[in-house]
């Protein structure tokens, strides 16, 4: 093996990100999760979901090719995923789930050779970068993330095996895989052989028998990393390397494959066929997909130049308002990026959390009182409803659209529960100073009337059925709320252009121009803020500001 390769470091075994979700309701309380349904692309219907083993779930999802920083296209699949992933830990599964690099690869070599670096300083700086993007996007990590070049000894095997099957063969050096040889070619894909070109990876070579033919193994070219193989000196093609790393995590048959719909042909169709030409018994129980990217529906492109980074914009958005902007389109579905879009999605995210950080502050002032009422009626129904609702529409394929949309009644009925609170705390300050002399008169209140620890215990049970759910879905902050609530501000001050400081002084004009009864000029700043996404509100303290979506 040529000692570039050998430099690589060894597949990862990653550890729990997280401590085991809290439960939501009570046990007593909690209804059962309906049976979950997975969307197959090899069947193209919904089917439900039963593991191979009880309470154990093998999943594999196609990782990335490391020879630069991630797309947005990246983000959608890997959301999606880690969505599937927080769910079946939730439902209590033990799940494998393993997610591979792509560190040997034809734009690889030519990125490196560009660059004076080796292959493996190029792909370990771009897998440490792609790392990086998925802990600010609150993927846990996978299982297991193995490389390509730990494993060739095992994709030397499996190519052996397809050989000894009469299912490739050798023009000089490289081993091909003869799709003549395998009937159920494209049972995945269901598309015909005369559809079938070389994949974008694949130049075409006339010395094939047949022209969809793909490589398994390729000769070696000068000044390119090999390893030496009973073909000679080369490396792995593109789709052998999923079939030999899943099969040696996960086994022959297992229950999930992952990726972009983009994979279904050519990557995911050979590495079925390739798979169960060495191996008969192969079997994906359930293949998924996840949609594509789209720019003002457009499909994404390099050449189109409406293509992003996920650091483009995490520049820009937070990356929680990135990560429920992907949530907010169901995973089978393209999404279309837009500037629009995303803040609509901050917004939403900052309503989220400045909700359950306004009823935390609140909650927090009675913590010393030892508040053991039950949880009123009004709201243990909201509580109820919205469990029922989330695994109805988790365990449907994945619903997060009806799952964030969801979200909105508990939110709204904290707030509902912070209004009432504070008037109710307003009127009976009033009662108190007017009724010190008549303690007994002031406990006549109507029973039906919801007292402050109702109010609280309504504020405690609802956030943490929020929080919960939030948990789940990876869109609870890993800070504090207030923390997050800043760096919110942040983004949206450095999108309109503006430093706390200017800010704070288009405040102070405006309220110069209020007090001299110069409307037009105040309204005029509030407007210009507005379309900037910056909303001002007056409060009895004085004015305030919260970032909103930009008015046109």
């Amino acid at each position: 093996m040529a000692e570039e390769a050998q430099a690589t470091p060894p597949a990862t075994v990653a550890k729990e990100a997280q401590a085991p979700m809290p439960a939501t309701v009570s046990e007593a309380k909690a209804p059962s999760a309906p049976q979950l349904e997975l969307f197959n692309s090899m069947t193209k219907k919904k089917e439900p979901f039963k593991p191979r083993v009880e309470g154990k779930v093998a999943m594999y999802v196609c990782g990335v090719t490391p020879y630069d920083f991630s797309h947005i296209g990246h983000a959608r699949a890997y959301v999606a995923f880690d969505v599937l992933y927080r769910y079946l830990k939730f439902l209590g599964y033990e799940v494998e789930y393993v997610r591979n690099f792509t560190d040997i690869d034809d734009k690889i070599i030519k990125r490196a050779n560009e660059r004076g670096e080796t292959v493996t300083s190029l792909s370990s700086r771009f897998i440490n970068e792609f790392l990086s993007d998925m802990a600010e996007l609150q993927c846990l990590p996978p299982t297991c993330e193995p490389r390509v070049t730990d494993h060739i000894e095992h994709i030397i095997e499996l190519i052996t095996k397809i050989m000894e099957n009469g299912k490739a063969y050798t023009i000089e050096g490289d081993v091909y895989f003869s799709v003549d040889s395998f009937p159920e070619y494209l049972s995945l894909s269901g598309r015909k052989l005369d559809q079938n070109q070389a994949g974008a990876r694949v130049a075409f070579d006339t010395r094939k028998r047949n022209p969809a033919d793909f490589a398994l193994w390729k000769a070696a070219k000068e000044g390119e990393p090999f390893w030496d193989s009973p073909w000679g000196r080369g490396r792995p093609g593109w789709h052998i390397e999923c079939s030999a790393m899943s099969a040696h995590y996960l086994g022959h048959v297992f229950d999930i494959h992952g990726g972009g719909k983009d994979l279904i042909f050519p990557h995911h169709e050979n590495e079925l066929a390739q798979s169960r030409a060495a191996y008969p018994e192969s079997e994906v129980k359930c293949w998924m997909h996840n949609g594509f990217v789209n720019k003002d529906d457009k499909k994404m492109a390099k050449s189109d130049n409406n293509f992003f980074t996920i650091r483009d914009i995490i520049a820009r958005y937070h990356p929680l308002a990135l990560r429920f902007f992907l949530m907010r389109t169901h995973y089978r579905a393209d999404v279309n990026h837009s500037d629009q879009a995303l803040e609509i999605a901050s917004d939403r995210v900052f309503y989220i959390y400045q909700t359950l950080h306004d009823c935390e502050e609140v909650v927090a002032t009675y913590r010393e009182e030892g508040i053991s009422v039950p949880v009123p009626a009004e709201e243990q129904k909201v509580i109820d409803e919205h469990h029922k609702n989330f695994l109805e529409h988790m365990s449907e394929d994945l619903r997060t659209t009806d799952v964030l949309d969801g979200l909105m009644d508990p939110l709204k009925a904290i707030n509902s529960n912070l209004n009432d609170l504070k008037k109710l705390q307003q009127k009976l300050e009033q009662q108190k100073k007017k009724q010190q002399q008549q303690k007994k008169q002031q406990q006549k209140k109507p029973q039906s009337q919801k007292q402050p620890e109702d109010h609280i215990q309504a504020l405690t049970s609802l956030g943490t059925e929020l929080k919960n759910k939030l948990s789940i879905l990876g869109l609870m902050p890993p800070t504090s709320l207030a923390e997050v609530l800043q760096q919110l501000k942040d983004k949206a001050l450095e999108r309109a252009g503006l430093t706390e400081e200017n800010l704070q002084e288009l405040i102070e004009q405006r309220n110069v121009a209020r007090k001299n009864k110069q409307f037009e000029v105040s309204d005029e700043i509030r407007r210009n803020l507005a379309t900037k996404g910056i909303a001002l509100m007056d409060e009895p303290t004085g004015t305030v500001w919260r970032p909103c979506e930009p008015e046109s």
